[in-house]
């Protein structure tokens, strides 16, 4: 079974094209135009194990947010598309992430019903950019895109960190591990992981 995603978008703001396999081996190409959401986004593809290729050029002379908010959009797109019909999925799946005085914790449901809940950042970093070109608040835009377009229930929480930089880092690769969880394949499901037969 081949579960790639293609997807593009151009708007007045920006231009993106992702192309994801969820079942890759962790085989990134990452280019945003913002040097933190790069790593990020490498961090994402290498522990979701996606074969992760993001091309995206935004108008990141005004500010990041538009491009790492409309990647994010594409992104959730994307894995949307390779999810298929959702035939042989665990559907669930939840990962904790310790990184240094970090610990994050995230939990899918791959429902087609999007829903995302995301607390626990520490409220002194909203003002705080990493790098110089990734403000920190921007961690919630992504989560809340992806999770509506990839119709999955997203649930982060930061339960405790100091650093914003591992803050981000452990919510990302605990939301990639989480998906790697949730969409792998059952051995023991045969068919939709519902009682209703579709997700």
């Amino acid at each position: 079974m081949t579960r790639i995603g293609k997807v593009e978008r151009t708007t007045k703001e920006s231009s993106i094209a992702v192309r994801l396999d969820l079942d890759g081996t962790g085989e990134v190409e990452i280019s945003t135009g913002v040097p933190f959401y790069d790593h990020m986004l490498t961090a994402f593809g290498v522990h979701g194990s996606l074969d992760l290729k993001v091309e995206a050029t935004g108008d990141v002379h005004i500010d990041a947010h538009h491009t790492v908010e409309d990647t994010a959009i594409v992104l959730g797109q994307a894995i949307r598309q390779a999810l298929g019909d959702k035939s042989g999925i665990r559907r669930f799946g939840d990962a904790w992430i310790p990184m240094d005085e970090t610990l994050a914790h995230a939990a899918i449901d791959v429902s087609g019903r999007p829903y995302c809940v995301h607390v626990g950042e520490p409220e002194q970093f909203n003002t705080f950019t990493i790098g110089g070109n990734y403000p920190f608040v921007l961690t919630r835009h992504v989560f809340d895109s992806l999770s509506f377009h990839a119709q999955i229930a997203l649930h982060v929480r930061v339960i405790h960190g100091r650093d914003p930089h591992h803050i981000a880092e452990a919510e990302y690769k605990a939301v990639a591990r989480a998906l790697r969880a949730a969409t792998e394949p059952d051995p023991r499901a045969g068919g939709i992981p519902s009682t209703k037969g579709v997700l």
